[in-house]
């Protein structure tokens, strides 16, 4: 009987030693200016089930390593360092007892900073001109520095415009609610914002008084590589300097027209007047697909006149280096396919159709998963240059499609967790919506760990 006891014990203790060792999290924070670790910095431990509340503190070794031990309930976390007074963060799903920061050293001035697009979308209606000017910012710099002073970025909006809302989106991070500080001068503007390495996004909101024409001047304070402006097909555009913007008009692209303005410079001209009046009633996913079709069509002109051999060098561009500004945090921004990378409202929505695809994926064989995972692509397909149904070969399942729909799920779901404790925590969202919400969320996120290991 003892000896009966004994085994009987010994599973039951290994279990409880499992259990502890699955109750530590650890990981290390490193400097990627200098590719040491980031000895000394401070670290937090954030859970999301408490409402986004601190739940410990501890500060990186000499060897930039952490842990915590996690107490209550599995659920997600986050990880932020903070290192010379700039926050990064990590997301730690259920179940993931790793969680490495990268972090970098502070300037108050980088090399390698600008622009990709300033896109700008009007609407006006009764009286009030909107506004929603979209920034995407690059920090290419070497060695990799965050940028980060009393005016970080600043832009100009035009006279009597009165700020709506602003927000703010870090690189792989989610939108947060930012702020517009006006400047000395008149109608300018700047976000004390970090610019961390990689690609930061501001979208601010704003309204004008309108009385049916208006003139504008974007005034660039960096050079862009696109600079496009978006507006009702209702609407009149007039450029001072007409060889400045190119007019990316498509009958079949709904109610809006484009205009593009590329590699533009600091203080350079762009001013223009806009006449009459409309809103732009068209979905991301129409307008993306209408501007894939534009682009096709002016990549099969040929060379026939000079217009033509222009949109076959913006076409072969923009397919090479993949700049595709358009959208927001808000109001979408319709732009041409080759500036559509940035289309956040997209982003969002693709990544909300991804955690339900997940739960229907985890429930089928895999030839019907993948043709779930497909039909939650609209945008992606929308963009495509080559119009046409992808073959049966394409739509066999193999490991790594597999492998790589699974990763791509985890981190649509890590981002989904992340926007639903942020709007909790802002009071955008019910209790009780958001606990139905989470209760979806975890679920599924805890069938796509399952299927992942």
């Amino acid at each position: 009987m003892t000896k009966l006891a004994k085994s009987a014990l010994l599973p039951i203790i290994f279990s409880l030693a499992l259990a502890s060792a699955a109750q530590t999290l650890i990981g290390t924070v490193t400097n990627g200016t200098t590719g040491k670790p980031a000895a000394g910095d401070e670290v937090l431990l954030i859970e999301f089930s408490s409402g986004m509340n601190v739940a410990a503190t501890t500060k990186a070794d000499s060897a930039g390593k952490f842990s915590f031990q996690l107490t209550g309930a599995p659920g997600p976390h986050l990880i932020r360092a903070i290192h010379q007074g700039v926050p990064y963060h990590q997301l730690a799903p259920p179940g993931v007892n790793t969680a490495d920061v990268n972090v970098y050293d502070v300037a108050t001035k980088v090399t390698g900073l600008g622009v990709t697009a300033d896109v700008i979308r009007f609407q006006a209606d009764s009286g009030t001109m909107q506004g929603v000017r979209l920034f995407v910012v690059n920090n290419t710099s070497t060695p990799s520095k965050t940028q980060m002073n009393d005016h970080n970025f600043e832009f100009y909006l035009p006279p009597g415009a009165k700020v709506e809302q602003v927000q703010a989106r870090a690189p792989n991070g989610q939108p947060i609610k930012a702020e517009a500080v006006p400047q000395a001068e008149k109608n300018r503007y700047a976000i004390n914002f970090p610019l961390r390495p990689g690609e930061t996004q501001f979208q601010v909101e704003f309204t004008l008084p309108y009385s049916g024409e208006i003139k504008i001047d974007p005034k660039p304070l960096y050079p862009a590589a696109h600079t496009v402006i978006v507006l009702p097909k209702t609407m009149q555009f007039t450029s001072a300097s007409p060889s400045t913007f190119q007019s990316m008009q498509d009958p079949n692209q709904g109610d809006s027209n484009v205009e593009v303005a590329q590699q533009t410079k600091p203080g350079q001209p762009l001013a223009f007047t806009l006449r009459g009046n409309g809103v732009i009633n068209e979905s991301p996913g129409e307008t993306a697909s209408g501007a894939a079709q534009q682009q096709d069509q002016q990549a099969q002109g040929g060379s026939g006149s000079s217009e033509s051999r222009s949109a076959d060098n913006r076409s072969t561009d923009n397919r090479s280096t993949d700049n595709r500004p358009g959208g927001g945090l808000g109001v979408p921004i319709d732009a041409p396919d080759a500036l559509q990378k940035y289309r956040w409202p997209i982003l969002f929505g693709f990544a909300v159709l991804l955690a339900v695809g997940g739960w229907v994926v985890t429930k089928r064989q895999p030839a019907t998963s993948v043709a779930a995972t497909a039909a939650v692509k609209p945008a992606a397909a929308a963009t495509s240059h080559a119009a046409v149904a992808p073959s049966p070969a394409a739509l066999a399942p193999t490991a790594g499609a597999t492998a790589a729909r699974s990763s791509l799920l985890l981190e649509a779901l890590k981002e989904e967790l992340f926007q639903l404790e942020v709007e909790k925590k802002q009071g955008k969202i019910t209790p009780q919506d958001y606990e139905k919400a989470k209760a979806a969320l975890d679920l599924t996120l805890d069938r796509a760990l399952k299927r992942n290991g």
